[in-house]
């Protein structure tokens, strides 16, 4: 019980970690940390087959972050208990268990006055049903403090070149939508990147040369 509880403080706010830890021991929940995900943040798979619930969480999160990740995936593990498949995954019943499940922790104090606003915007009043909302994360992403050298996609001038943790050099082109269209230079396919993706700016160096060095330490 105490690793536990050590364990999960290291990752969640602190008045928060009672209330998880039952749930995942309630529910029957296997948690695991996993690497960074581009495209999410966290993920459910359900009881099927004799196995547990399993939830995992990107280990790069913010603990505030990490938390509300934990409810939005945990909401998917109700609605399935009370609905199976048959419902849309970011559909109404989805976001309605979301604000309940939500509620003690905005009625807690223990989010920042920003966050619990928006939250309490993107749960109660929004109209939208997704499971991403673009305001809540950009004031989420305010406490994830970026590495020396980063900046997010949204930041970089138009046609300005980064490179991504794979390696890979892109281009900065028009936004489509709520995603910026990039121009991929190593092999010359566009990827659309969300605004508030993570990147390290290469521009002030010739893009061709950080192509080459890429090239070079992937072979």
């Amino acid at each position: 019980m105490a690793d536990d509880k050590s364990i999960l403080s290291k990752y969640f706010p602190e008045a928060a970690v009672e209330s998880i830890l039952f749930t995942l021991k309630d529910k029957n929940i296997i948690l695991r940390i996993s690497k960074a995900r581009r495209t999410k943040l966290g993920d459910y798979r359900p009881a099927l087959q004799g196995k547990p619930h399993r939830i995992s969480l990107n280990h790069d999160l913010n603990r505030y972050e990490m938390l509300i990740t934990f409810i939005h995936e945990l909401a998917h593990l109700y609605a399935f208990e009370q609905f199976g498949r048959h419902h849309q995954p970011h559909g109404t019943a989805w976001k309605n268990l979301f604000g309940k499940l939500m509620l003690p922790f905005i009625e807690s104090n223990l989010f920042p006055e920003d966050i619990r606003n928006e939250l309490h915007e993107y749960l109660y009043k929004s109209k939208a049903a997704n499971g991403s909302d673009l305001k809540l994360r950009r004031v989420l992403k305010a406490y994830n403090p970026l590495e020396d050298g980063s900046l997010i996609v949204e930041n970089l001038p138009a046609y300005s070149h980064f490179r991504i943790s794979d390696g890979r050099v892109f281009q900065k082109q028009e936004q489509r939508r709520k995603r910026f269209k990039c121009l991929c230079m190593n092999d010359k396919r566009y990827y659309l990147f969300s605004p508030l993706a993570v990147v390290e700016p290469i521009d002030g160096q010739d893009s061709n040369q950080s192509l080459y060095l890429t090239k070079k330490s992937l072979d």
